[in-house]
């Protein structure tokens, strides 16, 4: 396996139907491999070990991650007799995963700057992937990704897992079926874009492998502000930082843009132009403008989303909702599905776990709640968002061709540098 994962063609494609490749055949478990053990990746651990896999490897660049998901993965086999005899083993190089024949699929959930690469490696080896949003760090990627999806007729699903949440689909399924009226606008309360990272140099001690931690980015002295050492409880702020992350826009906002999506039927489109706020230094109202006019707005304090229509609105987080509409208002999501949505003509998919869906997408081969699809187009939203901070202009954008329709944006906006021998 080379240091440089395999490039696709950029020519943007639409998938047209949930079925992916021709049904493999079945097995008693799904063999999985979890790659990058911070706590993100430690939950999904959690998550996926009682359903119907078994987890043959782990992987981390800092040893106290990589020996403390070891030691998860054999108390969950102690604790389970029934599910096999502990078979786990860890590797610092996530190459060594991808080159196993008897992985079926790996989880990602490293940070951002990585995931395109481990990502196109295992599709290239015929691994189906669960992995983290924002799906990949660049508009370039994500093009990449898809087709790579397509030309391995792999299962991909995103972690965009408020889609696998039933406010999140009640809100969206009222806004397709014109409960609140003809939608005008949609807020996003997600938090601010990324910023050059300024950190200064910590000493480094061993048990980090610093250098495969950067990977594609450029080499800078250890912080750890970035990689704290150990076991951690925490969400390190890597993503704050360009080079890594695209901040709380392409974190939040690979959540609330995706459902803002959802919610538009937008899911294999996306906006035709994004407009930075009128004041210079603000990092809150950049807008996004769609062909049938509604705007969605970004705003920094949240999160959550606000869907405004002629008729009524809708609101919508995490374990809460709203409905205003003719004086009333209701705040259960199941009673305005019952109201509302009985007979409705627009049903969404239905998904009642993300990771148990992505699991019986790898048996049936169809195309998940969260596939490349919804996951790219959603990344590309946060993007063009950081974009138009960037550059502090406004981004007009081509959703068919993914690409700017404004020639005087540069083509090299689309990706970033990589350091050698790593590159998309």
């Amino acid at each position: 396996m080379t240091q440089t994962a395999a490039a696709a063609t950029l020519s943007p494609f639409i998938l047209p139907s949930r079925i992916r490749a021709a049904e493999t055949a079945p097995n008693s478990l799904v063999t999985m491999a979890f790659i990058g053990m911070g706590l993100q990746n430690r939950t999904l651990l959690t998550n996926f070990l009682p359903h119907n896999v078994k987890v043959v490897a782990v992987c981390d660049v800092e040893t106290a991650r990589r020996e403390h998901a070891l030691k998860m993965v054999a108390a969950f086999h102690a604790e389970h007799p029934e599910k096999g005899a502990f078979g786990c083993t860890s590797y610092l190089d996530f190459r060594e995963i991808i080159a196993r024949k008897d992985i079926d699929a790996v989880c990602i959930a490293t940070p951002d700057h990585w995931h395109a690469i481990i990502t196109l490696a295992a599709l290239e080896a015929g691994k189906d992937v669960y992995c983290e949003k924002p799906l990949t760090h660049t508009i370039h990627e994500a093009i990449e990704v898809m087709a790579a999806v397509k030309r391995h007729q792999r299962v991909l699903q995103t972690g965009s897992m408020q889609r696998s949440m039933s406010e999140f689909r009640i809100a969206c399924e009222l806004v397709r079926n014109g409960v609140i009226g003809k939608l005008e606008r949609i807020t996003c309360k997600v938090g601010v874009p990324s910023r050059p990272c300024n950190l200064p140099e910590e000493p480094l001690a061993a048990g980090l492998d610093w250098d495969r931690w950067l990977g594609p980015a450029a080499m800078r002295p250890y912080n750890s502000t970035l990689c704290p050492r150990g076991v951690c409880d925490c969400y390190p702020e890597w993503r704050s930082f360009a080079d890594y992350g695209g901040g709380a826009v392409c974190d939040f906002g690979a959540h609330h843009f995706d459902i803002a999506q959802w919610g538009l039927g937008m899911d294999e489109s996306g906006p035709l132009e994004v407009r930075p706020p009128a004041q210079a230094e603000a990092l809150s109202g950049a807008v996004m403008v769609y062909a049938n006019g509604v705007t969605v707005t970004q705003m920094a304090d949240g999160p959550g989303l606000h869907f405004f229509g002629t008729d009524g609105e809708v609101e919508v987080d995490r374990g809460s909702f709203k409905l205003a509409r003719g004086g009333v208002t209701m705040i259960q999501a199941a009673r305005a599905e019952k109201e509302f949505l009985t007979d409705a003509k627009i049903r969404l998919y239905q998904s009642q776990s993300h990771y148990a869906d992505f699991l019986e997408r790898v048996a049936d081969r169809k195309r998940p709640v969260a596939s490349e699809i919804e996951g790219a187009h959603s990344a590309i939203c946060c993007h063009l968002i950081n974009l138009a901070y960037a550059h502090r202009k406004t981004i007009k954008w081509d959703p068919g061709k993914l690409t700017f329709a404004d020639p005087s944006c540069d083509a090299a906006w689309l990706t970033r540098d990589y350091r050698e021998p790593w590159k998309v």
